[in-house]
């Protein structure tokens, strides 16, 4: 029987928050199964620009990376919200690893070719390294992975967290049973954006596809969702969209919303 491994990516409005992020990792630090852990980075890397007069360019809600931003996002990213991550972690007894995708060749990816935009050095993932992992977790080390990953050439390149989540996720699944779980700021897919509580429980393709038709789901959510089930088509057992406070509640089934393929 492949072993249970939870992949569980936290959102940068969580991170952003100290309190809320707290009580996030704290819950985390308790899980029983093997876990990885992926972290987006939040509105810091806009600030710590800001502070040393680099604009910040969005287009879409997607960063433009170029060479300055590339250092920002380098020292926030990989620096100061993962080692912070890391350090809390160690505090509630979780013996955490911080990490970037060129740590160990665990994720590569090519620089994203110009087409319409140019976003700069932002990376589209190629390979993840399974093997690597597995050693950390063999090594009873838990893996927390900043959003860089690095190129063939040798580039950092700055990489979206919810799609290095995934390719981790069914990255791992060649050996393990992996549940990907995306924990924000919501309780969840939600029918309607002004209601917290407005949690669609389950989705599959079919319910999925009616809930795009009658435009229930919209927007930033569509690519997510996409993304979750290309992950279960590719392996994953379960994917679950959660609140960051109710992760527990979640894996039991309890709150959130679960993604299956039946």
């Amino acid at each position: 029987m492949p072993q249970p491994l939870y992949v569980v990516k936290i959102g940068g409005n969580v991170i952003d928050n100290a309190e809320a992020c707290t009580r996030f990792l704290k819950s985390f630090a308790g899980l029983a199964a093997k876990s990885i852990l992926v972290h987006g980075g939040g509105k810091v890397a806009t600030q710590m620009a800001s502070r040393l007069q680099i604009e910040t360019q969005m287009v879409d809600g997607r960063r433009i990376t170029d060479k300055a931003m590339l250092d920002v996002v380098t020292m926030v990213y990989g620096g100061l919200v993962n080692k912070n991550l890391v350090a809390q972690l160690q505090s509630y007894g979780c013996n955490a690893i911080g990490l970037t995708g060129a740590d160990g060749g665990i994720i590569r990816s090519v620089k994203r070719p110009v087409k319409t935009i140019d976003y700069g050095y932002v990376g589209d993932i190629e390979e993840v390294d399974d093997r690597q992992i597995e050693a950390l977790l063999a090594s009873s080390l838990i893996p927390v992975i900043a959003p860089l990953t690095y190129s063939a050439e040798g580039l950092l390149l700055n990489t979206n967290a919810d799609t290095m989540a995934s390719a981790t996720a069914v990255a791992m699944a060649q050996t393990a049973e992996v549940k990907l779980i995306y924990c924000f700021e919501k309780k969840g897919v939600l029918t309607d954006v002004e209601d917290d509580n407005s949690v669609i429980a389950s989705l599959t393709p079919e319910t999925y596809a009616h809930y795009l038709d009658s435009g229930v789901i919209n927007k930033g959510m569509i690519p997510k969702l996409d993304n979750a089930f290309a992950a279960l088509e590719q392996g994953v057992s379960q994917v679950i969209i959660c609140h960051a406070d109710e992760l527990d509640q979640a894996i039991a089934g309890e709150a959130g919303t679960t993604l299956s393929l039946v």
